[in-house]
């Protein structure tokens, strides 16, 4: 007969390392109390014994396997940095699977990124409550998978790219890199290679990419020395520098202007824990971000290549250090170039060694490239619906990538589980895949559902990081310096026009004989060149080229152009 697995002990006896005896199982296996003021039992020290090791590993628990549901099926927290996918068709759970392990790992206290596509998520920062609609639900369940139920609270901070929900998350132009930007803006080839120009220009001219308008008064000095800029880079055509223009005054019409700027991210923020020792939950609100896919996707692959690029190598740690949510990860590989694609597979690859676990939230695993795919070792597959031949042959791609359960054909089991429930395999000893398993899914402690504007507000108000994102700075970058090249060039040029034209005729034939070269001499603001001597630097170029143009209208434009938006912006 079976035993019903419980937790021993009253609300007083909750602290310090409970256990009870499995009788189904025949074996001893040890709970932590890990919760403030409640048993959570998410993270559970499991006998490796029963793996065939000696020693005692923390896991997380997911939820309940086998023909009663009672075996407990579980996400071993060493290897919790091997990556991990959460797929399934609309409504069958994935945002439930995605709330519970984000409360698991940071009760283990490692601190977690996901992104709220839908608004649900921010539940994590209110508790369950006995009250709510689905508690005789999720009582039924916790009973059913042998889970004493218990609701708590979790240490959360939001953050949102517009600064609307939550802290404004910044990033610099310069940090954001040419192919990332190329990939947001959608460019070709030859644009791609106009952006790294100017890039290259910033970097050997001292010139801060931080905004937009950085970039934009950039690409406006690019068009103009092109003829300069072509003898040394190849040819700059002033119709990709217009094309790149009016990528980013569609950026910038997305709203995109206040995420490129200072003060930028800091990644030791996201790496915070509570009094408790719980790790950080960061939650980007993206409802609106989800209007622009593009700089979703960017966003989130800047990030995990900032954690890739800043964070030291600590090979097999005991937990990860770090846990990635990548929802709506398709909308990241969608036209993707094999360059990108192959540099986010070697991020996966590399950044488990840094002890960073990147787990990939979709409908479908086919959204997953192959051999990116074949980088998550901890999978959580919900229900799949197969209506055309197509569906029917991806269902069948999905099960074959599962180590085969005797009791059940894999592919009938993902199309038939209901909702809550999925069919789940992860990383056993030596990091083997484990057999695939029917899981009903464990309730979340942490609400279900959007927590109110009022209570998310007052999240906001306490967390630790308020007013440290929330002021804007515009320091001294690119924008400013080539307004004021194009001040100094202007002056010039007009104290030259004033002297030329003030200075009385014997003075003006007195200079024509002394500059007399056998050629006719005019009026010209222009420096002649030395004949035979080195050809001008990039900035001496550009002075020149304004000292040229300022005698013609559209001279007189481009420098209203750079300086008017200086004076707007301020």
């Amino acid at each position: 007969m079976k035993t019903k697995r419980t937790a021993p002990g009253g609300a007083a006896s909750l602290t310090g390392r409970k256990s009870f005896l499995n009788t189904k199982a025949n074996l001893r296996i040890g709970w932590l109390h890990t919760g403030t003021y409640s048993l959570t039992e998410y993270v559970r020290p499991i006998n490796d014994q029963f793996r065939g090791a000696g020693a005692m590993d923390q896991a997380i628990f997911v939820g309940g396997g086998g023909d009663d549901y009672a075996e407990p099926q579980q996400l071993l927290l060493k290897y919790g940095n091997r990556h991990g996918l959460i797929a399934g068709a609309t409504g069958t759970g994935k945002t439930v699977t995605l709330q519970i392990l984000a409360e698991a790992f940071s009760t283990a206290g490692v601190p977690v990124f996901l992104s709220d596509v839908k608004g649900d998520l921010s539940g994590l920062a209110a508790s369950g409550s006995p009250e709510g609609k689905l508690h005789g639900a999720f009582t039924e369940r916790a009973q059913t998978i042998g889970l004493d139920l218990s609701y708590d609270t979790f240490p959360v901070v939001f953050w949102d790219l517009y600064g609307e929900l939550g802290h404004p998350v910044r990033a610099t132009i310069a940090e954001m890199g040419p192919l990332l930007l190329s990939r947001l803006l959608e460019l070709s080839e030859a644009q791609e290679g106009i952006l790294n120009i100017a890039f290259r220009v910033a970097d050997e001219q001292g010139l801060p990419l931080l905004d937009l308008k950085d970039l934009q008064s950039l690409l406006v000095w690019v068009g103009q020395n092109r003829a300069d800029l072509s003898l040394r880079f190849g040819n700059v055509s002033t119709a990709s520098v217009g094309a790149i223009q009016r990528r980013l005054l569609v950026l910038e019409n997305q709203g995109a202007t206040g995420f490129f700027g200072e003060p930028a991210l800091a990644l030791d923020d996201l790496f915070q824990t509570d009094a408790a020792g719980r790790g950080q939950i960061n939650i980007l609100a993206a409802e609106r971000l989800m209007g622009a896919p593009r700089l979703y996707a960017t966003f989130l692959l800047w990030l995990l290549s900032e954690l890739f690029e800043t964070l030291p190598e600590v090979g097999d740690p005991d937990k990860p250090k770090f846990v990635f949510f990548f929802d709506e990860a398709h909308l990241l590989f969608d036209d993707a170039p094999k360059a990108l694609v192959d540099k986010v597979e070697q991020v996966a690859r590399l950044i488990r060694s840094k002890g960073v676990g990147v787990y990939f939230i979709t409908q479908n695993p086919a959204d997953v490239p192959e051999d990116i795919l074949g980088q998550l070792g901890n999978r959580v597959q919900h229900a799949l619906r197969a209506f055309t031949a197509k569906d029917k042959r991806e269902l069948r791609q999905a099960a074959d990538t599962y180590r085969d359960n005797p009791r059940f054909d894999t592919a009938e089991a993902i199309s038939e589980v209901g909702v809550g429930e999925a069919v789940t395999s992860f990383l056993i000893k030596k990091g083997m895949p484990g057999v695939v398993e029917r899981t009903l899914i464990r309730p979340p402690s942490s609400q279900l559902g959007p927590i109110s504007k009022t209570a998310r507000a007052g999240v906001i108000k306490a967390s630790p990081l308020a007013g440290k994102y929330e002021m804007a700075l515009d320091r001294d970058s690119a924008f400013e310096m080539l307004g004021r090249r194009a001040q100094e060039a202007a002056a010039a040029a007009a104290e030259a026009e004033a002297a030329e034209e003030d200075a009385s005729a014997a003075e003006r034939e007195y200079r024509a004989g002394r500059r007399f070269t056998g050629g006719r001499v005019s009026r010209s603001t222009s420096v002649r060149r030395r004949s035979g001597g080195r050809s001008d630097s990039i900035g001496t170029a550009f002075a020149k080229s304004f000292a040229r143009q300022l005698g013609s209208k559209a001279g007189r434009a481009v420098v209203r152009g750079v300086l008017g938006g200086l004076f707007k912006g301020r």
